[in-house]
C-alpha cells in the first residue's frame, strides 16, 4: 500500500458539490492499493500514518507524530498512486489491486486508524472527488508498505 502524506493546516474533500470530509491541523493521506496487498499492509500503513514524525516539536525539529499532537487524518483513496510511469506517455495501472479488493483494504485501513482515537475523515471510494488543502511547510512524504 502507498500513502502520499501531506502535513496540512486544513484539508477537505468534496463530492458533487458537498464537503464529505474535512480536517484542520493534521495529515492528508492519498491512498493507493497494489496487487498483493492485504490486511497486514493496511495495518502497518495505519501504524506508520499515525506514528510517522512530521510535526515540529518545541525546538522546531520534525520530531512529533499525528498521535503526539492529537491531529486529524483525512484519508482519500487514489488508485493513480500505483501507476507505472516508467515507459511511454501513458501510465499503466497493471500494478493496481482490483477495485473490490482496494475498497475493502481502504476500509480496513480506515478502521485501523479510527481504533487509535484520532479524528478521521475520508473521501469516497470510486467517486469523482475534489481535494483542497493548505500544505503546511510544505511537508510531503511518500510512505509505502510493499505487497507480499
Amino acid at each position: 500500500m502507498i500513502a502520499l502524506i501531506q502535513r496540512v493546516t486544513h484539508a477537505s474533500v468534496t463530492v458533487e458539490n458537498s464537503i464529505i470530509g474535512q480536517i484542520n491541523k493534521g495529515l492528508l493521506a492519498l491512498i493507493g492499493v497494489e496487487r498483493g496487498d492485504g490486511p497486514a499492509q493496511a495495518a502497518r500503513l495505519a501504524q506508520r500514518l499515525c506514528g510517522y514524525r512530521v510535526f515540529a516539536d518545541n525546538d522546531d525539529k520534525i520530531n512529533l507524530s499525528l498521535l503526539d499532537i492529537e491531529g486529524a487524518l483525512l484519508l482519500v483513496p487514489q488508485f493513480t498512486l500505483v501507476a507505472d510511469t516508467a515507459k511511454g506517455m501513458r501510465p499503466s495501472f497493471s500494478s493496481a489491486a482490483a477495485p473490490a479488493i482496494s475498497e475493502r483494504l481502504f476500509d480496513y485501513l480506515v478502521d485501523e486508524v479510527k481504533c487509535t482515537g484520532l479524528v478521521t475523515q475520508t473521501g469516497q471510494f470510486g467517486a469523482d472527488m475534489q481535494v483542497s488543502l493548505v500544505n503546511d511547510g510544505p511537508v510531503t512524504f511518500w510512505l509505502q508498505v510493499p505487497p507480499t
